[in-house]
C-alpha cells in the first residue's frame, strides 16, 4: 500500500526540482492548473461527457482540464496510484478499485446493496461516508468529490436464448464471464454463479468476438457505447450491481488551491455527476429496443434468486470481514427512507 509518507515525500521533491510547477504551484501563480484526467471510458462514455461538457469549462478560469481516455495515459486500476504519486490530478475511480488499498471500500462494491442512483447520492453524502473519504485522503492522496451514477450491471453473452436462458445463478455455471481483474470484481463473479476471467476493458471486444470469454457484465449504455451488442446475441437483466464510480482527486492539488477555487471545483464536479447521472438513467430507459433492434434477446431472470445467492456468498466472507460495524445497516435505511 501506498503510505501518506511516501506520497507526500515525491511530492515534495517533484515541487522542490520545478516538476509539478504547472500543475500544483498553479493554484499560487498565475498559470493555470493542469488537470490530467486519467480514464479507462472512452471520449463519449456518458462519464466522459459529463466531465468534458460541465466540469471542464466550469473550472476553466483557473485550471486546464485535460482528460486521456482508454488507458492512454495509465493502464486501468492504476490511475489511483498515479493521483497518489503526483503524475495525473484526476480519475473516475471504482469502489472496487479503492477495495485494493482499503478493502472497507468493498461494501459499495457488493451484489445488490445501492437500491437505485438516488441511494447511491444519498449514501456518498451521509456521514456514514466520511470515514471512508478520510482514508482515502490520508492514506492514498486521493479526495473523493462526487459519486457519478455508472448504471445497473446486466450479464451479457456471446450464447444465444436458445444456447443458454439465464434464469438462475445456476445458469452461468461454466460461464466464462470477463471481470475486472480486482479481487472484488473476480468475487462478484464468482457469486453470481459465472467462472470470472480478469481482463482490461479495453481487451473485451476482441475478447467477446473470438470467444476468448464468454460474456461480459456492465451497463445497457456501456454496452451500446464499446458496441458490444456486434459480438454478443443476449443481455440477462441481473441488475446485479448498481455500478458507481467516484470523480477522484488529488488532495495535494486540493490543498493548494484557494477556498474559492476548492467550492468551484466542488460543484462542478458535482454538477457533472448529476448531468452525467441524468443521461444514464435515460439511456437505460431507451436502450432495451435499440439491443433488441439489433437482434439481442434482453429478458429479466428470477432476480429474488440471484439476490439470495449473491447476499448469501458475501456472509462469512473476507469481504463482508472487513465492513465496519453497521455500515450496511445505515446503507439499507437509507434506502428505506
Amino acid at each position: 500500500m501506498i503510505t501518506t509518507f511516501t506520497r507526500r515525500a515525491a511530492v515534495t521533491a517533484l515541487v522542490a526540482t520545478g516538476v509539478l510547477a504547472g500543475s500544483v504551484g498553479g493554484a499560487l501563480a498565475e498559470d493555470k492548473i493542469t488537470l490530467r484526467m486519467a480514464a479507462s471510458a472512452s471520449e463519449t462514455d456518458q462519464r466522459s461527457v459529463a466531465l468534458a461538457e460541465v466540469f471542464g469549462p466550469a473550472v476553466a478560469e483557473f485550471a486546464d482540464y485535460e482528460p486521456h481516455y482508454n488507458s492512454t495515459l495509465f493502464a486501468q486500476g492504476t490511475e489511483l496510484e498515479a493521483i497518489s504519486r503526483g503524475n495525473a490530478e484526476m480519475s473516475i475511480a471504482s469502489a472496487q478499485e479503492l477495495a485494493q488499498f482499503f478493502p472497507e471500500f468493498s461494501i459499495f462494491a457488493t451484489g445488490y446493496v445501492h437500491q437505485d442512483a438516488a441511494h447511491q447520492v444519498a449514501v456518498f453524502n451521509d456521514p456514514l461516508m466520511e470515514p471512508f473519504k478520510q482514508k482515502a485522503e490520508e492514506e492514498l492522496g486521493v479526495k473523493l468529490l462526487s459519486v457519478m451514477y455508472l448504471g445497473r450491471r446486466h450479464v451479457n453473452l456471446r450464447q444465444s436464448k436458445d444456447e443458454l436462458t439465464v434464469t438462475t445463478p445456476a445458469d452461468l455455471a461454466g460461464v466464462n464471464l470477463r471481470m475486472p481483474g480486482t479481487d472484488a470484481w473476480q468475487y462478484l463473479g464468482k457469486a453470481l454463479g459465472a467462472s470470472p476471467t480478469p481482463m482490461a476493458f479495453a481487451e473485451v471486444y476482441t475478447a467477446l468476438s473470438t470467444g476468448a470469454v464468454d460474456g461480459q457484465d456492465n451497463p445497457l449504455p456501456t454496452v451500446v457505447d464499446m458496441k458490444f451488442y456486434e459480438v454478443t446475441k443476449q443481455i440477462a437483466l441481473t441488475s446485479h450491481l448498481v455500478d458507481l464510480n467516484y470523480i477522484a482527486f488529488s488532495k495535494e492539488v486540493w490543498d493548494k488551491m484557494t477556498p474559492e477555487q476548492q467550492a468551484i471545483v466542488q460543484k462542478a464536479a458535482d454538477d457533472a455527476a448529476e448531468a452525467g447521472r441524468q443521461k444514464q438513467l435515460q439511456l437505460e430507459g431507451e436502450l432495451v429496443a435499440f439491443l433488441e433492434e439489433q437482434g439481442l434477446a434482453v429478458y429479466e431472470p428470477d432476480l429474488a434468486a440471484f439476490r439470495e445467492h449473491v447476499q448469501a456468498q458475501y456472509v462469512g466472507s473476507e469481504f463482508a470481514a472487513s465492513w465496519p460495524d453497521g455500515v450496511l445497516e445505515q446503507i439499507n435505511a437509507l434506502g428505506a427512507k
